[in-house]
């Protein structure tokens, strides 16, 4: 009998151990939606920026990179409570409730953001080919890649899943090789934990934009760009359409919120780290060009820092090269009442229309010598109403009982989300500003 009972103890535990290593694979393999939306906001601008604001500022705004981050993880986890617990996306929530033709407001004004900043990602890609292989034409650089993203759109059966493990990869080498790049450069250890107590630069004032003689001069134009592309809205918004995407329902509720938290988590690090890697090298230099920026990269990489600095810049626009253009077909998608996923034909046609919207501008752009001011400032004014608008649909669900239930938004979730409300109006105050300045 003694026997019997020790061979069930044996067998019991086993199958403990073997219920904590499945739980424990399928922790890792939940890991997506977030990582997913991190890369769309860690694009060529998050890069330059971080870098710039480093190499201007030093260690002195790694708070607000902190406090950004907080604001981000805020909404995307928010956005995915939303989609798990409401068991549908934002949009059809919103069209259950106010409407298909406001779900179709917040769909168009976001896939025409995306189109509209499309280019940036097209002229990035392009920027990089040409330093390393100068004799070759962006334009058909720009032609041929974008028709082997729009081939694989229509071929790949589990686009998500592809897109998924993808990222992965490419957010652990990102990762390492940042990381390894820091250590290198040796920063004051010191002066980095000063760097997270709050303060102001100096040479930094709270003025407003202004133009002088024909040009526009603002004086926060690095720190509003930080906070512009740290704090995503239009990305967090997306997040609710992708934990429905994967599936999950509201068994996966914590699972949702670890999710968020890990992508902000990592979102955040590697700007952090670019930011102190850049003011320990390159300490007062603009980093205006690829060829500043490259040198961040010489404590690791050496003489040959340029050349594997413009691969890596080629690798972080293409994370969000696809992913942009799919934020915004999915969504237009959605809000005009078609299926959302990424495996649905209409998400994919309108995903198209977006990289095909960012490759003619970008083409034009590179043709003239000069930026499309008129698509610029036409996104520039999509903007300022769009961030609110997705800030406030993303609250008003998070607060409804009869989506949430018991668990609508907690008080400090509200005060973090006014907060972030509040960011992003004074930033589309900043925007329409300079919009008026522009026009004047």
């Amino acid at each position: 009998m003694e026997d019997v009972s020790d061979k069930s103890k044996i067998e019991s535990l086993s199958r403990a151990k073997s219920r904590d290593r499945k739980s424990k694979m399928a922790w890792w393999r939940s890991i997506g939606p977030a990582l997913i939306t991190a890369c769309v906001v860690f694009g060529p601008g998050s890069l330059l920026i971080s870098a710039n604001i480093g190499a201007t500022h030093g260690y002195q705004l790694l708070w607000l990179l902190v406090l950004t981050g907080i604001l981000m993880g805020t909404y995307m986890t928010t956005a995915a409570r939303i989609g798990v617990v409401g068991g549908a996306t934002p949009c059809t929530l919103v069209a259950q409730r106010l409407g298909r033709p406001v779900a179709a407001i917040i769909g168009i004004n976001l896939c025409l953001i995306c189109g509209t900043f499309q280019f940036s990602n097209n002229l990035a890609v392009a920027a990089a080919v040409e330093t390393l292989v100068p004799n070759l034409a962006a334009h058909w650089v720009l032609l041929g890649f974008n028709a082997l993203i729009i081939i694989f759109l229509f071929a790949a059966k589990q686009l998500y899943r592809f897109l998924e493990r993808t990222m992965k990869i490419m957010v652990g080498l990102m990762l390492l090789c940042f990381i390894i790049n820091a250590i290198l450069a040796r920063p004051n250890l010191l002066d980095i934990i000063k760097g997270f107590i709050p303060s102001w630069p100096e040479s930094v004032s709270l003025g407003m934009p202004r133009k002088i003689e024909g040009v526009i001069q603002d004086p926060m134009i690095l720190i509003a760009s930080l906070l512009g592309t740290t704090f995503s809205v239009a990305a967090a918004f997306y997040q609710g359409n992708l934990v429905r995407e994967k599936g999950w329902s509201i068994k996966d509720y914590s699972r949702g919120i670890g999710d968020s938290i890990s992508g902000v988590c990592v979102l955040t690090s590697i700007s952090a780290i670019i930011m102190i890697t850049a003011a320990k090298v390159i300490p007062g230099k603009p980093a205006e060009n690829i060829g500043v920026l490259a040198e961040s990269l010489r404590p690791l990489l050496r003489s040959v820092a340029h050349m594997f600095f413009c691969i890596g810049l080629f690798a972080v626009a293409m994370n969000p090269f696809l992913i942009n253009a799919m934020i915004g077909g999915s969504i237009l998608a959605d809000g005009i009442g078609k299926p959302p996923k990424l495996s649905d034909r209409w998400p994919r046609r309108f995903t198209v229309l977006v990289l095909l919207t960012g490759m003619v501008v970008a083409i034009l752009a590179l043709r003239t010598g000069q930026k499309p001011v008129n698509l610029i400032i036409f996104g520039q004014a999509l903007t300022v109403i769009g961030n609110p608008l997705m800030a406030v649909t993303i609250l008003w669900l998070a607060n409804r009982k009869d989506i949430m239930g018991e668990r609508r938004n907690t008080v400090i979730l509200n005060i973090l989300g006014g907060l972030g409300l509040l960011v992003v109006v004074l930033m589309a105050g900043r925007v329409l500003m300079r919009l008026v300045l522009t026009l004047s």
